[in-house]
């Protein structure tokens, strides 16, 4: 076997190639498993001889099976005997480069160079926190909301007024045109709520089961259907049932049936449930403040293309996971917004960018402040996830795995480093 070692500024090829010799034993493996795919008569399955068989399925099929074996074998003792670890990062690329019958095998290992980082100033930052404040009133809207959620719901045959709730057909017109997806059957519109379109519900204040109204409403300027947004939309609504909603009573007994004690207990969970959220919200903004500066200060010679693009795809995945959990396809969503999965990769590709180097950072704060997770802290964590998993053997199983472990361990330096640097920069 031979191996030649060839460095650009971004990536680190290894050429390999291995003799005639040196494949014979993987040509034979080809031919076993070729020859347990393939009926050819007089022969049993994984026994017809490589003359016979390159004859049924032809002698590049054979050899380009073969290669196939041999770098699965080889590749991975390669890579690790001839690279250090923390010299390249990301998945290898394998190129087949010559392949021939009695010839030697070429083939080529791409790695993506790790890029050398000057880390930027990540202490004393002196990032200022702002103190969000949770006003009476905000307790209230929550215990209102609460409140309406519980409801009891009753039809009734009178005209709608506000707090009823409306079942409705809805059509949307843009210039007479049907909109392409603006029709719905069965709409529940709760009159006096927050609606998508501001002034909707108020319009169909009056109307009786039975009713039909037209009118025309501007659709929000910061829509995120840019081909409505700011635009007057004409809308066609069926009014299909009207119910009576009867708002139960805000006392003790409300509060028991939310799990609570008394009314004044429920109030205070709400409280610091807020602030809570508040706190988060507030850390998050000054997280993302820290990064800002820390982005804007730290140099990288350069960003391995193949992980900026690994990290838009990941990007995709998590919204097609989002649109899923909502109930919608995906495939829908595209048509809907007008694009295709290349263009929201072009689109998410800044921001892949920024998170590539968000890692990258979170990695090199982890090797300047020797940040590690001991195998007890280790340990703890993992059992706390393998409680999740109790009731499902195959996740368990998966959860006691390595890679598992590895992720795991991932996870809690990158926590360990955002904690730190809460510590060293918020005031």
């Amino acid at each position: 076997m031979n191996i030649q070692k060839q460095n650009t500024t971004k990536e680190l090829e290894l050429i390999v190639e291995l003799s005639a010799d040196e494949m014979k034993p993987y040509v034979t493996q080809a031919c076993q498993k070729i020859s347990q795919e393939t009926k050819v008569g007089g022969f049993r399955p994984g026994h017809v001889p490589y003359e016979i068989l390159k004859q049924k399925v032809s002698e590049i099929y054979i050899m380009e099976e073969a290669a196939n074996i041999a770098i699965q074998k080889t590749a991975g003792d390669i890579i690790k005997k001839n690279i250090e670890k923390e010299e390249v990062v990301g998945r290898p690329e394998v190129r087949l480069t010559k392949v021939a019958a009695d010839n030697p095998l070429e083939f080529k290992i791409i790695l993506a160079l790790t890029p050398e980082i000057k880390l930027g100033k990540y202490k004393e930052l002196n990032i200022k926190q702002d103190g969000a404040q949770i006003k009476d009133e905000n307790v209230e809207k929550v215990l209102k909301d609460l409140q309406v959620m519980r409801a009891k719901e009753v039809i009734t045959e009178r005209e709608i007024k506000d707090g009823d709730k409306a079942l409705v057909g809805i059509q949307m017109f843009l210039d007479n045109v049907p909109i392409e997806g603006g029709q719905t059957q069965n709409a529940a519109v709760i009159i006096g709520a927050d609606y998508i379109i501001p002034g909707f519900d108020k319009n169909l204040i009056g109307a009786k089961k039975g009713d039909a109204r037209e009118f025309k409403l501007p659709y929000p300027k910061e829509h995120y259907q840019k081909n409505l947004a700011g635009k007057m939309v004409e809308f066609k609504v069926e009014i299909k049932e009207v119910y009576e909603r009867e708002l139960p009573e805000l006392n003790d007994e409300f509060a028991k049936n939310l799990g609570g004690k008394s009314l004044a207990e429920v109030k205070k969970q709400i409280q610091d449930n807020l602030e809570q959220e508040a706190k988060q919200k507030v850390e998050q903004k000054a997280m993302l403040e820290i990064f800002d500066k820390l982005l804007a200060s730290t140099t990288f010679s350069h960003l391995p293309e193949q992980l900026v693009h690994s990290e838009a795809h990941s990007m995709i995945h998590e919204l097609e996971h989002n649109v899923e959990d909502q109930g919608g396809k995906f495939a829908d969503y595209l048509t809907h917004i007008k694009k295709s999965e290349e263009d929201l990769e072009k689109d998410f590709m800044p921001e892949a960018e920024k998170r590539l180097k968000i890692s990258f950072i979170i990695a090199e704060i982890v090797k300047a402040e020797k940040l590690e997770i001991t195998e007890e802290e280790l340990k703890k964590e993992i059992n706390e996830q393998l409680k999740i998993y109790e009731e499902k053997p195959e996740m368990k199983k998966q959860a006691e795995s390595e890679e598992f472990k590895h992720y795991v361990r991932y996870n809690m330096l990158n926590q360990k480093v955002m904690e730190k640097l809460k510590e060293w920069n918020l005031v």
